[in-house]
């Protein structure tokens, strides 16, 4: 039969014959053969002896193979071996060998067998094989099976036909079974039918292209277990040695701990630029609500899907301490059982389509009271969490609670999308101020230790700064609440001016700033206007505040000379700078400043005097911002007024500035938070003030509200004070005044002077008393003062009478004893009269009363009864 061809037999279909293509296992081994006749010399000689040999046959045949090929040394010991053979017997041994035309030496492996001839005589087949083949191909089957079997990487053969062929050890221990068990099997014997397809997809590449695949992960189970593991597979092709393929390799590596670790460490990863995101975004304000909305923008979607902040309504209610239990008592109802009102106060969410409300079961919002159904709860609404519910109880305990779902049935819009609620509690100096919660949909990683862990620091951080903005809140309002205390009530008045004035507080992202203005009444119907800014923000600088105010409205009703006032003011000032029991240096010595310059109190202060009657206006300026002033039918100015150095520095006096304002004009003090700010410079907000007061036709009241609107006062970097002031003097009509002679007969003449003012101005019903009390100064005027005396009566809201002379010496009223005859003339003037006192002027003193106008109503005074009182 020709080579190449079979034939299968009839009965078992099995084939009889069949030729091996090249490749088979003899090309591996290297076998050849040659024959030996009756004489012991070659007979036959095969091709393959030829090759392997490197003999040709016409240099073989019929030659004695002891001497063709065996040393000289070795030929006696080899002739005995081939007596032995040619007798008929079998012999197998390593036999060297060498060729003298070639040179070529080695050792072969002969298995010698006897034969016959065709005569009857002995012969033999020679069967030959490279031992160097041999062990080469036993080294390697070593080494393969070493390889194979000591792997600590699973390995498997497969087929053509896609099935296991051979597998190792290392991978019937994770699949179980014995090596052999696993013969035969398909790839959806290991893997699930997803991951058994991509397989036998990539080994059907591999088997059609020869090109390896790399890296192919795949997920399954391995025997007896439940966790999932992960495997990273190379495949490459296999080939005899004739290049044909013969199967596909695969070496699989367990990559479930390094994908945990990989997972762990991004996890790590992330969980620290979250907290680096919180570091940096969480607390830029000092507000609440915006606290805890930074807190959720951080969050969302990076670590969850949907949460939410509520804060307890007692923090956002209560100026004091809503959480403190001193005194064995519960400031807020509901606390120690985690029921407290609570109200949300910021909510995200990064699923499209989902509500924008969270209620939970029981939770309620409106009354608080628990009557009604649930109805979700809205930001901004307060609610209460029930008793028994895992959010109650975080509150309680103080530690994070995982629940499942969503947790309530009267919600399925979200229990349909809600895989777990993570409902951690905010706390902050180890007290409870909210909660937090964080939820993630279905399909989402649950939350585990480190995502519990890590919404804890998110929670103490946020909390913290919520908590630091309550006390923030809590003392810029008190400092708020100091400061507007301190500011005049209502609208001031007085005599010839019309006031409007204004005041804006900073945002509440800013502290309380240190200005204020004051409207002071003064004897003569003389009114002092004051504006001023204290340096710095807060509780300080709002005390600060009050101090100077308080100090400059009692130099004021000392009637002190602006200069004069703004001189004690700085003295004051360095006062307040000066630690306990110490005293600021004078003279203003600049070697003496305090070593901690955070106690340097500094204000700029404007101080102004009206007298309505001579309509002259004195100012005095410690470093504040001039005084604009707007004639009628003139554009607006800034009054040159000598800058001096703001309060607090001392070393440099104080100057004062006297104007005539014409009536009608319009006086404007104001601080630098009307006109500055940072996107505005000083010069450009001064321009617009002066432009916003162009306008005369309006009222006075509506031109401060146009100041307020026009100029960029909504900026919240400090707060601002507006004092305005309309100039109406006093009428001639409205004064009286005449200078009397220094003789007896000037009192009866200033009785019978201020009787018939008084009556020309209609005030019948203080005639009596305004001549008791007339006639008392102008006594005293004689006894004791000096020079020309001058009597000088002004109608306004009230009655003022006022006696001049140049005398120095201030009157002092004194309790007279009941024997004496004088020294009740004063008091008389004290009972009779709404106020009286006493001034120094630049030529002597004047004293002065003043009497309410009758309401016609109310009786007046008795100035019979006042006198009999006095004895």
């Amino acid at each position: 039969m020709p080579a190449g061809q079979g034939t299968s037999g009839e009965d078992g279909g099995l084939p009889v014959w069949q030729s091996h293509p090249p490749g088979s296992i003899y090309d591996y081994i290297g076998v050849a053969s040659f024959s030996l006749g009756p004489d012991g010399r070659i007979t036959q000689w095969s091709d393959r002896a030829a090759e392997q040999l490197g003999i040709p046959a016409e240099e073989a045949l019929g030659k004695d193979p002891v001497d063709a090929f065996l040393p000289p040394e070795l030929r006696k010991h080899g002739r005995g071996r081939v007596s032995e053979i040619m007798d008929g017997r079998e012999w197998v041994g390593l036999v060297p060998f060498r060729t003298e035309a070639g040179g070529r030496h080695g050792l072969a492996e002969v298995y010698v067998m006897p034969t016959d001839t065709e005569d009857g005589r002995r012969g033999a087949l020679c069967v030959v094989v490279d031992v160097r083949v041999l062990r080469g191909i036993e080294t390697d089957l070593a080494v393969s099976e070493a390889v194979f079997g000591q792997s600590p990487m699973g390995f498997l053969l497969l087929g053509t036909d896609l099935r296991v062929m051979r597998v190792n050890e290392r991978f019937a221990t994770v699949f179980g079974g014995t090596t052999g068990s696993h013969r035969g099997r398909s790839a959806a014997d290991y893997l699930p039918p997803a991951e058994a397809g991509r397989l036998e997809a990539a080994v059907r590449v591999v088997l059609e292209t020869g090109n390896p695949v790399t890296d192919l992960f795949l997920v399954g189970f391995a025997d007896g277990e439940e966790e999932q593991r992960r495997w990273n597979l190379s495949l490459y092709r296999l080939h005899n040695a004739a290049g044909r393929p013969i199967g596909v390799a695969g070496l699989g590596t367990d990559i479930t701990r390094r994908r945990n670790a990989e997972r762990e460490a991004a996890s790590a990863r992330r969980n620290l630029a979250l907290l680096n995101a919180a570091g940096t975004r969480i607390g830029n304000s000092l507000d609440l609500e915006t606290t805890a909305r930074e807190l959720l923008a951080v969050a969302v979607p990076q670590f969850c899907d949907i949460a939410s902040v509520d804060l307890f309504q007692g923090l956002l209610s209560r100026d004091d301490d809503p959480f403190s239990v001193r005194a064995g008592r519960e400031p807020v109802p509901g606390l120690a059982d985690g029921s407290a009102e609570m109200r949300r106060v910021a909510f995200a969410s990064a699923v499209s389509g989902a509500p924008m409300t969270l209620s939970d079961d029981g939770e309620y919002g409106g009354d608080a009271t628990g009557s009604g159904a649930s109805a979700p709860v809205r930001v901004g609404a307060v609610h209460r969490y029930p008793f028994d519910s895992p959010l109650a109880d975080a509150l309680r305990t103080g530690r994070p609670q995982v629940v499942p779902g969503w947790g309530s049935d009267d919600r399925p819009d979200l229990a349909a999308i809600v895989q777990s609620t993570l409902a951690v509690p905010m706390i902050a100096h180890d007290t409870v101020v909210g909660l937090a919660r964080f939820s993630r949909t279905k399909g989402s990683e649950p939350f585990g230790e480190r995502d519990t862990a890590l919404a804890a620091e998110l929670a103490a951080r946020a909390a913290v700064c919520i908590d630091n903005a309550r006390l923030y809140r809590r003392e810029h309002e008190r400092a708020l609440i100091l400061q507007r205390s301190l500011l005049p009530p209502g609208d001031p008045e007085a005599a010839g001016l019309d006031i409007a004035c204004r005041y804006l507080p900073g945002s509440t992202a800013t502290e309380v700033g240190g200005d204020w203005f004051d409207v002071i009444e003064l004897p003569g119907h003389r009114t002092a206007l004051v504006v001023g800014d204290v340096m710095g923000r807060g509780l300080r600088a709002a005390v600060a505040m009050g101090e100077l105010r308080t100090a400059v409205r009692t130099l004021a009703m000392l009637d002190v000379e602006p200069a004069e006032v703004l001189s004690h003011l700085d003295e004051i000032a360095r006062g307040l700078a000066a630690p306990a029991g110490t005293h600021a240096p004078q003279g203003g010595s600049r070697g003496s400043e305090p070593d901690d310059l955070s106690e340097v109190y500094l204000a700029t202060c404007v101080y102004a005097v009206y007298d309505p009657v001579t309509r002259r206006c004195t100012f005095a300026n410690a470093g504040h911002l001039p005084p604009v002033l707007v004639e009628p039918g003139e554009p607006a100015l800034m009054m040159e007024v000598p800058t001096g150095m703001p309060l607090g520095v001392g070393g440099e006096p104080f100057e004062e500035v006297e104007v005539e304002l014409p009536d009608g004009a319009l006086l404007a003090l104001y601080t630098d938070g009307l006109v500055e700010s940072r996107d505005h410079p000083l010069d450009e907000g001064l321009s617009a003030f002066r432009a916003a007061l162009a306008d005369q036709s309006r009222a006075l009241e509506d031109i401060a509200d146009h100041v307020l609107g026009t100029l960029h006062t909504r900026h919240g970097e400090d707060d601002t004070a507006l004092l305005m002031a309309r100039v109406q003097g006093l009428p001639a009509e409205s004064v009286g005044d005449w200078r009397l002679e220094r003789e007896p007969q000037s009192v009866s003449r200033a009785r019978e002077l201020a009787r018939e003012q008084v009556v020309a101005w209609g005030l019948e019903a203080l005639v009596d008393t305004t001549e008791l009390l007339v006639s008392e100064l102008v006594t005293n005027a004689l006894r004791y003062g000096e020079g020309e005396i001058r009597l000088r009566l002004l109608l306004d809201r009230t009655l003022v009478c006022e006696v001049w002379d140049g005398g120095l010496v201030q009157p002092r009223r004194r309790r007279a004893r009941a024997t004496d005859e004088g020294g009740r003339g004063l008091q008389l003037v004290g009972l009779l009269s709404s106020g009286w006192g006493s001034r120094r002027t630049p030529r002597g003193k004047t004293v002065w009363f003043e009497l309410a106008l009758p309401d016609g109503d109310a009786p007046g005074a008795d100035p019979v009864e006042a006198l009999l009182s006095l004895y």
